[in-house]
């Protein structure tokens, strides 16, 4: 069970995250907000296979939960604190652990074969992804060589300067890395071709459907919290 999200859809693992969106209209009082909160994370805690990623999504949702509740509070309406902060929880949560599992190139091609998006803009959107997805890497190489070199920072002062010449060398490997992209685009016909064939299908298992339904029901939790309350 702990790899289902690695084996889902990208489509359904969208879902996850369109569904949390739309249940936290649904968290009005706090039986809903704590109903909806518990659901989904007692459903991370069946199919996640680590928490330290899940965590770590948390507590950066949690930073934006506490300055929702610290607003509710100061406007003069502590109740609705801790309602607002785990509706904030609710709809961004979720969402930020599943795009962790999100194949770029499966999302490609369940863009353009399923959903018929035009190839060339899927293929562009993909390939850019890939390339943001690559930025960390990026900058611990840049930061490795200039390490290796003893060009790091010194002081106050040089830190000013490293961090300057560090932004443009990632600058220039962003433009260096865009350029052989387009090239590769372009030598593979994504300027001119009409008609595109794709090296795999795009298919959809009885587990996507599980995992769309769970997403479908556990959006619904507050409803149905708010009904029995």
């Amino acid at each position: 069970m702990r790899r289902t999200l690695a084996q889902t859809n990208p489509l359904a693992l969208l879902w996850i995250g369109l569904a949390a969106l739309l249940g936290s209209f649904a968290v009005r009082d706090l039986p809903s907000a704590v109903a909806a909160a518990s659901a989904w994370a007692l459903a991370g805690l069946l199919v996640l296979p680590s928490w330290r990623y899940p965590l770590a999504c948390l507590a950066l949702c949690g930073v934006s939960a506490g300055l929702v509740a610290y607003s509710a509070w100061r406007l003069g309406n502590p109740d609705h604190a801790p309602v607002a902060a785990l509706r904030i929880l609710v709809l961004a949560w979720p969402g930020a652990v599943v795009v962790a599992f999100v194949d770029l190139s499966d999302l490609g091609d369940e863009l353009a074969q399923r959903l018929h998006l035009p190839n060339r803009p899927v293929a562009a959107f993909v390939a850019s992804l890939q390339r943001v997805s690559d930025f960390g890497a990026t900058l611990q190489q840049v930061l490795r060589a200039r390490r290796v070199r003893g060009t790091g920072p010194h002081g106050p002062a040089s830190a000013v300067r490293h961090a300057g010449s560090v932004t443009f060398a990632m600058l220039a490997a962003a433009l260096r890395d865009a350029g052989r992209t387009s090239i590769a685009m372009d030598a593979r016909g994504f300027a001119t071709a009409t008609r595109r064939t794709w090296a795999q299908g795009v298919p959809w298992t009885p587990r996507d459907t599980t995992v769309v339904v769970v997403a479908s029901l556990l959006a619904l939790v507050p409803v149905v919290a708010r009904v029995l309350t």
